[in-house]
């Protein structure tokens, strides 16, 4: 366990440099904020598990889509015949990461008022409102990002399947990991996916709880989707043998309050929305339909990771309580608290994502054996947050230095911290737990007392 001396945390900000001319003690006792000490060993697990399978260990290893869906999928892509599929991947990829989100029509008026002010100074426009108004649309168009909603098609979803088929799956892979092994004991009977798309979530799920999952419902608005997600579950073709029994297609959410599911999920389909009341209504109603979780997942990028901050604020914040479940909501994941996302509220907002490597399906255009999936989650559950285990997020990789680790981390005080973990400062056990911790991880550990923080530089100074 932790010495007397590993009681003590030591912690550098990310500012740190090398050679940067301060005296190391000095520098370091700057540096020092509550936050990590010891491992938390409650449960015992130094004295049976060994530190390379700590409790807090929640990364993947390198996921494969089923060889049935990677079968089903190459066939029908072949069977489309379908000319430039690559260019059209690529293409398709490409938009779907640079994608922001779309203008609220309050901001575009606000813009346009700006823009008219600024053009009434011009004496010419001034005078003729046709000119004015020509000018300030010219600029609008100019200066405005375009969202435009994407019409899937039978080919544009033979595409996106193309495209993003292993990546998603990878994605809601490593989101129903953080349920299995944190929960273990929750075995879910029924599961709806919005935006369900290829139906890579009824096939994630179905490899994380085949053994107790009895009904799945995709919905979608495109039907081009839910036949291609229908094939893919029948082995490419209209009539086989489904691979997944127990799923049901619906262009449309259920109507009635009283139909709840164990698990709701939406992934990468928020983004899809038009403006945030849509999304607002959308993130509401999933909510009344969830029974234990619902998990949300988007593309790790700053727009994702927004529209998951505001629909988990929406769940937190919300007055709205269902008659049929009045249970709170909590943040299950990532965030070890429901306070505000430190990487929003920084100097520089950075989104929050995590990586999950994925074998890639064997397309002819793909080189590469092996990828990453960068994705952004939350996951909120029914109940209260003393439920959750409440240890700190890895959000960086590790960076695994001679007798040192760098962890970056999302504490329960809702603050983020560069900690640097020695064995010397910190004890045996929780150097080895961060030294095999990878990011996306929770690290075990406990904050100190008052009593066992060093001195901050003002109490240490003499005559103090």
């Amino acid at each position: 366990m932790a010495t007397v001396r590993g009681l003590r945390h030591l912690l550098t900000c990310s500012r740190w440099r090398r050679g940067s001319g301060e005296a190391p003690q000095s520098r370091t006792l700057a540096a020092i904020v509550p936050g990590i000490s010891q491992v938390d060993n409650n449960s015992d697990f130094l004295g049976k598990t060994p530190h390379r399978r700590h409790p807090g260990i929640l990364q993947l290893p390198c996921i494969e889509v089923p060889p049935a869906l990677a079968a089903a999928a190459q066939f029908l892509l072949l069977e489309s015949s379908m000319p430039n599929v690559e260019k059209q991947v690529q293409a398709l990829t490409n938009y779907l990461w640079s994608r922001r989100l779309p203008v609220e029509p309050q901001e575009l008026q606000r813009r346009a008022v700006h823009l008219e002010k600024k053009f009434l100074e011009n004496p010419e426009l001034g005078q003729l409102e046709e000119k004015l108004r020509e000018a300030v649309l010219r600029a609008l168009r100019k200066t405005t990002y375009h969202w435009q909603e994407l019409s899937y098609n039978e080919s544009l979803s033979l595409v996106y399947m193309a495209a993003r088929l292993d990546g998603g799956f990878a994605a809601v892979s490593r989101a129903f990991h953080e349920i299995q092994v944190r929960v273990p004991e929750f075995q879910p009977q029924t599961l709806m996916d919005f935006g369900s798309g290829t139906g890579s979530v009824t096939w994630a799920a179905h490899s994380a709880w085949g053994q107790s999952l009895r009904e799945y419902l995709c919905v979608d608005s495109s039907a081009a989707m839910l036949v291609l997600a229908e094939k893919l579950l029948k082995g490419g073709s209209e009539s086989g043998e489904p691979y997944v029994p127990g799923v049901f297609f619906r262009q449309f959410l259920p109507v009635s309050p009283k139909v709840q599911f164990d698990v709701v999920v939406s992934a990468f389909s928020l983004s899809e929305l038009p403006s945030k009341a849509d999304r607002t209504e959308l993130v509401q109603t999933l909510w009344r339909k969830t029974n234990h979780f619902l998990v949300l997942v988007e593309n790790g990028t700053k727009a994702g990771h927004c529209l998951l901050m505001d629909a988990r604020d929406l769940v937190l914040k919300g007055k709205e309580k269902s008659p049929l479940d009045p249970r709170p909501g909590f943040v299950f994941a990532p965030c070890p608290h429901e306070l505000p996302c430190p990487q929003l509220t920084a100097s520089k907002p950075l989104a929050c994502s995590f990586s999950q490597a994925y074998h890639c399906i064997p397309f002819s255009w793909n080189k590469k054996k092996q990828k990453d999936e960068k994705f952004s989650m939350v996951i909120l559950a029914r109940g209260s947050p003393e439920e959750a285990n409440r240890w700190p997020r890895i959000i960086q990789p590790v960076l695994k230095r001679p007798r040192h680790v760098h962890c970056h981390l999302c504490c329960p005080d809702g603050h983020m911290q560069h900690a640097v973990i020695t064995a010397r400062q910190h004890g045996r056990d929780l150097y080895r737990c961060a030294r095999v911790s990878s990011w996306g991880d929770l690290l075990p550990v406990i904050k100190p007392s008052e009593s066992e923080l060093p001195l901050s530089p003002a109490d240490d100074s003499p005559g103090s």
